[in-house]
């Protein structure tokens, strides 16, 4: 059993900072690209920044220059710096994670359950 467990999430002004942090736990042998999604009220889903094993980034356009991406992957935990908050990065956000459960098994996908992100003055 794999769990991913959010932390950060919350209600913050414009221009405003967060730090979501999502660490993983449970039968692992391998985490492989790591990541954060979104969800805004009545929007489909989408990808908002990944990053690889080795450190490999890459994010959602309208983010760049104001979130990073990280992890550490001695505690098995990926962060979300989020900076110059918008109104409209508000969201639940997701973690995710490609995990393998057991040496040389197929990577499956892991996803958190959400912490809401809320930008308003």
């Amino acid at each position: 059993q794999v769990q991913l467990v959010e932390q950060g999430g919350g209600l913050v002004q414009p221009g405003g900072s967060l730090r979501l942090s999502c660490a993983a736990s449970g039968s692992i042998s391998s985490i492989y690209t790591m990541g954060w999604s979104r969800q805004a009220p009545g929007k489909q889903r989408e990808v908002v920044a990944a990053i690889t094993s080795g450190g490999i980034t890459n994010y959602k356009d309208s983010v760049k220059g104001r979130f990073t991406i990280s992890r550490d992957n001695a505690k098995n935990t990926v962060y979300l710096q989020m900076n110059s908050l918008k109104p409209e990065d508000t969201a639940v956000y997701y973690c995710t994670a490609d995990i393998s459960v057991d040496y040389g098994a197929t990577p499956k996908d892991f996803w958190g359950q959400g912490t809401q992100v809320t930008v308003s003055s």
